[in-house]
């Protein structure tokens, strides 16, 4: 690696430190924020943790078979099925997790999320409503 890469990435590596917050780079203050959010709040931050680091995981599972399928050539059977079945299943298992970490109802989610979209798109998807949302719709 020639001496001019090196220090871009050593210029790069201090930059990414700089604008990184304290309880991302220390393990301290990473704890102190955990005990701020469990004191202040019905959130049980182990639950949380381990349902979006769950999540991330699985749906990278489940999108590794999606991509194979569609670019790689792997074949749609249905032993990729039912993986794709077993993943989502994962999936659903982190979710649950994560509404029972906010104390969340996982009914009223799903409601939540009915009513947000029908809000938003009315009876059918247009693009135009997808692009350019309304103030407030997140």
């Amino acid at each position: 690696m020639s001496k001019e890469t090196k220090d871009f990435f050593k210029t790069y590596t201090d930059f990414v430190t700089k604008v990184t917050s304290d309880p991302s780079l220390d393990i301290e203050a990473l704890v102190n924020r955990i005990s701020e959010i469990d004191s202040s709040s019905s959130i049980k931050s182990p639950r949380l943790l381990t349902a979006a680091l769950g999540l991330g995981s699985e749906t990278g599972e489940f999108v590794e078979i999606v991509k194979k399928m569609y670019l790689q050539g792997k074949p749609p059977s249905e032993d990729n099925i039912f993986h794709m079945k077993r993943e989502l299943g994962d999936i659903m298992w982190y979710w649950v997790t994560a509404c029972a970490a906010l104390d969340l109802d996982p009914y009223e989610v799903v409601m939540e999320n009915q009513k947000k979209l029908e809000a938003r798109y009315g009876e059918q998807f247009e693009v135009g409503r997808s692009e350019v949302r309304k103030e407030g719709d997140l």
